[in-house]
């Protein structure tokens, strides 16, 4: 798929198909995710894929717009490590980064994904770091629920001109 058509036919998908996601398709979106920019390539970021099914049904208890996670067959943590910051602080532009490589590759390889935020809510955060029993330096960023799409993913013109300021506002 183009990156273009990729880009302008990505969308939020919720549903899933129960079809699993082969494993060479994931270390594709992590591949993807990490090839992402990062302020002085410090490349701060850390993944952690789920598949087991009770983990994955106990996130909604904690996550109020991951019910989707009961029906995805694996989801993907994206986690900043501040400890492998060159420049402090970027952490979250470099993870934010990484994840939307990631969405982006999902739609190329025709599964769905959905970015459901983690920080910088407290109890979303502290109900993942209990969960995967993340080190305490380790910020969870966002949850990607990945699968096969049970549901369309077409093209929105969100173009607004009335957005755009050129040299001054």
């Amino acid at each position: 798929m183009d990156i273009l058509e990729a880009i302008h036919t990505r969308r939020s998908i919720r549903k899933f198909t129960d079809q699993p996601v082969d494993k060479e398709l994931v270390t594709q979106l992590l591949q993807a995710a990490m090839a992402a920019p990062s302020a002085g390539n410090a490349q701060p970021w850390h993944f952690v894929v789920i598949e087991d099914r009770p983990t994955l049904d106990r996130i909604p208890e904690f996550h109020p717009y991951a019910a989707m996670c009961r029906q995805a067959p694996l989801a993907i943590l994206v986690c900043g490590d501040p400890t492998l910051e060159k420049y402090p602080g970027f952490w979250v532009q470099d993870c934010s980064a990484a994840v939307q490589n990631l969405l982006l590759a999902a739609r190329g390889l025709g599964l769905g994904a959905v970015w459901t935020g983690i920080h910088p809510d407290q109890p979303r955060s502290t109900g993942m770091r209990n969960l995967l029993n993340l080190p305490e330096h380790i910020q969870p960023l966002a949850l990607i629920p990945v699968g096969h799409p049970d549901q369309p993913s077409a093209a929105v013109d969100r173009f607004q001109p009335t957005r755009i300021h050129h040299d001054r506002w």
